[in-house]
């Protein structure tokens, strides 16, 4: 590259916001431009404007009925997720430090994961009728098998050089794992946990809008049936920021996981 080429180069990044935050405003800004102009030149019924999905939003807020929605959802989306963390990370584990329970369960824990975790709805109703225990078994269906990979993974990563190294210290086999191979892990277990809670997000959804109708997905079904795309989408908004939510609180939680490890060995 030409001194003048670095230059320039040098000086295009400079142009551009140096902070994330702002930078994500900025895109977040475009998208919402784009979106009105899109919704006002194909027309409202279709695709209404940002600012009417906005409104539509406000209103649902002042109503109440966000609110006590969002509730529900919580609910439900909290107990499914902490079941399927400990069930995913648990039998993850296991099958990433032995072998033979890998063996005997890989071939159901990857047949389940590829399959669509929506046919077994049918199914959760059948056991359990128009309940929550319906959405919560449907939300692990969704979430707990890519633990499952992701940590059996994550536990086979680890150089086999630290476990040797620990075993040569004379720490049992329970020692080595505790202090030697979960934290090495963690990294790619989390990144299996954001994951899940994406997965996670959509089986609370779907739950709520094909098993009982209750909760943000009861809001959705509504409004789907008389057409008001305006308000479906202001829902989705609402599920987008819990999603983001979630996210944040997690990666906080991974900061400070995972904060004695080197910039470079972290997930993000």
């Amino acid at each position: 590259m030409t001194r003048a080429a670095a230059i320039r180069a040098r000086s295009w990044r400079i142009a551009l916001p140096a902070s994330p935050a702002l930078q994500g405003a900025i895109g977040l800004a475009l998208g919402s431009v784009l979106w009105e102009v899109t919704g006002r030149t194909i027309g409202g019924v279709l695709i209404p404007p940002f600012s009417a999905v906005i409104g539509r939003l406000v209103d649902l807020i002042l109503s109440g009925e966000i609110a006590e929605s969002l509730v529900v959802s919580l609910g439900n989306l909290a107990l499914g997720l902490s079941i399927s963390l400990v069930v995913g990370i648990g039998v993850g584990s296991a099958m990433g430090w032995w072998r033979s329970v890998d063996y005997a369960l890989s071939p159901y824990v990857n047949a389940l994961l590829t399959a669509p975790s929506l046919v077994f709805a049918p199914i959760f109703f059948s056991f359990w009728g128009v309940g929550r225990e319906s959405i919560i078994a449907l939300i692990v269906m969704y979430a707990v098998f890519v633990l499952i990979v992701n940590t059996s993974i994550a536990i086979r990563s680890v150089p086999e050089e630290l476990v040797e190294m620990a075993t040569c210290y004379s720490a049992s086999r329970f020692q080595v794992f505790r202090y030697v191979v979960l934290p090495t892990a963690t990294p790619l277990i989390l990144a299996g946990v954001r994951l899940a809670v994406g997965r996670a997000v959509k089986g609370m959804i779907n739950g709520e809008m094909f098993i009982a109708v209750v909760g943000l997905g009861r809001i959705i079904v509504i409004s789907g049936r008389q057409l008001d795309v305006a308000s479906v989408l202001a829902v989705l908004i609402v599920v987008v920021l819990v999603a983001l939510a979630l996210m944040r609180v997690l990666l906080i939680v991974e900061q400070r996981l995972t904060g004695w490890l080197p910039e470079t060995a972290r997930t993000g």
